[in-house]
């Protein structure tokens, strides 16, 4: 079903039309009270009940700006109805007591959401017992613990909607999130999701979109934190704008990326606060731009619902959290809704994104930013973490050693070969049995200007040294091992898009050009054979099929240094040098670092 490909985007009617028709699929979905919807056929960690509701509620990031704007919506009335079937304890669609970590805390934000924004909708229509319902429902999340991480703020957002409405609220709960929150504060506008925790998307479309929201919805009542969050953002988002292309796509980094169109939500809590340190001419670019992005992928189910996935339907890419209903998070893009037609927003003339080629350095999070402008391409190359966690899929969508927002990232299906193990952009280990080890945290890590270090055991025994040179559409990677086991070794390269038709497809040792650009992959100090790899099917996040330059090599046990450079570039056509070693200087474009001030170090 076509949903997003008619829509030409270019007004703020264009956006009310697009949330609508997103949200229109969905009817056949709602259950007999209409108080869940129930898509799609797969599962989560929590119950299908509660799944249902999870659907039901994000909705509301769409719908509440939507009403605001439009006054209607198609499926308002049913969806009111849910509202008042879903918080009444005597109906069969109730939606139950909450405990502990319960995900239904994730999806009360939404209700608070909503009556901060059209309380004429959402609030105004229902009786007094079933706003009393609605306010009992909704103040159970002050009686019940979260995670401690973003979780925190879903209180605060629930809170700040019982106040604008004039109902109970708990002040207590939304000081002491907020203060705890303060703590996940590590700098220069930058959050980590929890004390000891990733920085990741999480960021721009959980802490800072909840901040900015607060921001502007309690500006009067609470002048001290919103001036704090809008300042925050506003350096933030002098990082992050660098997170995306001129043609819209941001980067592919971390986990939720099923959420999709959410990573430019951080944007439209930008307008909706009334920031302007960068121009509204180029957040409106970003924002209208991405969602075009969007509108060219397949992430649709032929019912016109959201699949999960990222460029495709895949739920091997996919979080234990994810449940059919989850991607409907990325409706809170549609924020912007919330601006009045006269805004300035709405009044500045789109800009396209404009940004130097020069690499940027964001050690807060543990990367350097490298774009070809000319190819539209950005990249970010990365230190690891010294912690991890038990997501899925961590060390694919953390511990790569450059991600890109061209060429994504793939996820292993097994870690029995390479086919399988779809390594790109990391160095596999094996016991020379097949079956590998990757990065899953780090020991070590530094960020100077020309390089990254890292270090990583993947066994007790074995010691992984890496230096990264960062460059489009070339960059260098050293690796020196100190093994005191025999050892196979797999570097991979950026996975490549395969055409349709296989003639169009040339890959051949440890080079590939398709259709969608060229990867290449290069043993420099001539120890490793290069060679191509096709990774089992639907293992890449952007492409469904894919080839994988690799460099291999196998050892002994000592010490090893291997030099491999890799290249990847969407314009198959562009001419570039690749870099070279000679006297244990390796040169890369106008740079060159001699091997000796890195592993002598």
């Amino acid at each position: 079903m076509d949903v997003l490909h008619h829509h030409s985007l270019h007004t703020k009617e264009d956006i009310a039309k697009l949330a609508e028709s997103m949200w229109q699929p969905l009817d056949p979905y709602y259950d007999p009270y209409h108080s869940r919807i129930r898509v799609g056929q797969t599962a989560a960690a929590y119950p299908e009940h509660v799944a249902g509701l999870e659907c039901f509620s994000r909705v509301l990031w769409g719908a509440a700006p939507l009403l605001k704007a439009k006054g209607e919506a198609a499926l308002w009335p049913k969806h009111l109805e849910g509202i008042i079937n879903g918080t009444d304890p005597s109906c069969d669609g109730y939606w139950g007591d909450i405990a502990d970590y319960d995900q239904r805390i994730v999806e009360m934000a939404a209700f608070g959401y909503a009556l901060c924004l059209a309380p004429a909708y959402v609030w105004e229509p229902l009786t007094s017992s079933q706003q009393e319902n609605l306010v009992q429902w909704l103040r159970q999340v002050n009686q019940h613990k979260a995670h401690d991480c973003n979780w925190l703020f879903f209180a605060v957002i629930v809170n700040i909607g019982l106040k604008k409405v004039g109902a109970a609220y708990s002040q207590e709960t939304i000081d002491q999130h907020l203060d705890r929150i303060d703590d996940f504060y590590i700098g220069d506008g930058w959050y980590q999701d929890g004390e000891v925790a990733h920085v990741d998307y999480y960021t721009p479309f959980a802490i800072h979109y909840y901040g900015l929201f607060y921001a502007k919805i309690m500006e009067k009542d609470d002048p001290e934190r919103s001036q704090k969050y809008k300042q925050r953002a506003e350096r933030f988002a002098e990082d992050f704008i660098h997170w995306f292309s001129a043609d819209g796509r941001a980067l592919p980094y971390g986990r939720s990326l099923t959420y999709r169109f959410a990573q430019a939500s951080f944007w439209s809590a930008y307008a909706f606060a009334g920031l302007s340190n960068v121009p509204s001419g180029v957040v409106k670019g970003i924002i209208f731009n991405h969602l075009r992005y969007w509108s060219k992928q397949d992430i649709f189910l032929p019912d016109g619902t959201l699949s999960i996935g990222y460029q495709y339907p895949n739920v091997h890419m996919a979080e234990n959290y994810n449940a059919p209903g989850s991607p409907y998070w990325g409706f809170k893009i549609f924020l912007i809704l919330a601006l009045a037609d006269d805004h300035p927003f709405w009044e500045a003339e789109e800009k396209a994104l404009s940004l130097s080629d020069e690499q940027v350095i964001q050690a807060n999070a543990s990367m350097v930013l490298v774009r070809d402008g000319a190819a539209d391409h950005v990249a970010a190359f990365t230190t690891g973490y010294q912690h991890t966690n038990g997501h899925t899929h961590t060390s694919a969508k953390y511990e790569k050693f450059v991600y890109s927002n061209y060429f994504g990232f793939s996820v292993p299906r097994a870690n029995f070969g390479l086919d399988q193990g779809a390594f790109d952009s990391m160095l596999a280990v094996s016991e020379q049995d097949n079956q590998y080890r990757v990065k899953q945290k780090i020991v070590e890590k530094r960020i100077e200007q020309d390089h990254i270090f890292i270090k990583w055991n993947p066994w007790h025994d074995v010691t992984i040294k890496t230096w990264l040179i960062p460059g489009l559409p070339w960059h260098v990677r050293i690796h020196q091992i100190e093994t005191a086991r025999p050892l196979d070794i797999a570097d991979g390269g950026f996975s490549l898009g395969l055409s349709d038709q296989d003639v169009e497809n040339k890959c051949e040792y440890g080079s590939a050009e398709t259709g969608n650009g060229k990867v290449s992959a290069l043993s420099l100090d001539k120890q490793g054979i290069a060679k191509c790899y096709f990774p089992n099917a639907n293992t890449n996040i952007m492409e469904k099929r894919t080839v994988l330059p690799t460099i291999e090599a196998s050892i002994e046990a000592g010490n090893h240094l291997f030099v491999h450079a890799f290249y990847g570039s969407p314009a198959s056509e562009e001419q570039s040098s690749p870099p070279s070693l000679e006297n244990n200087i390796v040169s890369i474009g106008q740079q060159t670092i001699a091997l000796a001030d890195l592993v002598g170090k």
